[in-house]
């Protein structure tokens, strides 16, 4: 599969988890006159993107994973802003942001890297941004966000097996053995795909989510007020 199609495919994924956030957006506000995404919900959306685009460039390794998995914290800014505004705004604000790293850094992974960046970040973003949206409590904020943390372990533990770590050892010319043999180095235990997403993704989601998480439920009560204009 060549490099084109394989963004072509991330952008149908895109308009997918938009399509999805804004359904049930309006599922939430039915009676609401007012649209889903208005200028200022956009124009916040792209501040928010360059935020969590710096924030992108301040990645860690993990000591239990291969270099090209790194740990950051921008998902923060996604979350908050879709609490503030809606999970469309925040799957808006995810793919800025990886706009934004691409035109100041480029790639290294063919793609790939950032494409995975993007979805298993939605993933987290678009459940925990709903369920807010029906629950607007810091219960609600805690418990979007647990439901967000599950669902992007999962969901990214499957995408990783059966689609992103297929589609890196393709583009990028290098046979899934010799990545599992990175990982190899590092955990024994790890002997195929499966055991090195066990290994190596599920516990980066899990402390990824919970931290994003932690920052975002700590932050947004005190910047909500400023984000409405209240």
């Amino acid at each position: 599969m060549s490099v084109v199609q394989f963004i072509l495919e991330m952008i149908v994924m895109a308009a997918v988890l938009t399509g999805a956030a804004l359904f049930v957006e309006r599922a939430a506000r039915r009676g609401e006159k007012r649209p889903v995404l208005t200028t200022k919900t956009v124009v916040m959306a792209g501040l928010f993107s360059a935020i969590s685009g710096v924030l992108m460039f301040f990645d860690i390794p993990v000591a239990f994973a291969p270099s090209f998995y790194k740990l950051d914290i921008s998902e923060v800014p996604v979350l908050i802003l879709s609490f503030a505004y809606g999970s469309a705004a925040g799957v808006l604000c995810q793919l800025g942001k990886i706009l934004i790293k691409l035109l100041l850094k480029g790639t290294t992974s063919a793609f790939v890297g950032e494409a995975a960046n993007f979805v298993i970040g939605c993933f987290l973003v678009v459940p925990a941004g709903a369920v807010y949206l029906f629950q607007k409590t810091k219960k609600g904020a805690i418990l979007g966000c647990v439901l967000g943390t599950i669902l992007m372990t999962i969901l990214g533990s499957l995408i990783n097996v059966f689609y992103l770590l297929p589609m890196f050892s393709e583009i990028y010319g290098m046979p899934l053995q010799k990545i599992v043999e990175m990982g190899q180095l590092i955990n024994p235990s790890i002997r195929n795909v499966g055991t090195l997403v066990l290994f190596c993704v599920v516990p980066l989601n899990l402390i990824k989510g919970a931290l994003d998480s932690a920052i975002t439920v700590l932050l947004y009560k005190r910047l909500s007020p400023m984000l409405k204009n209240k």
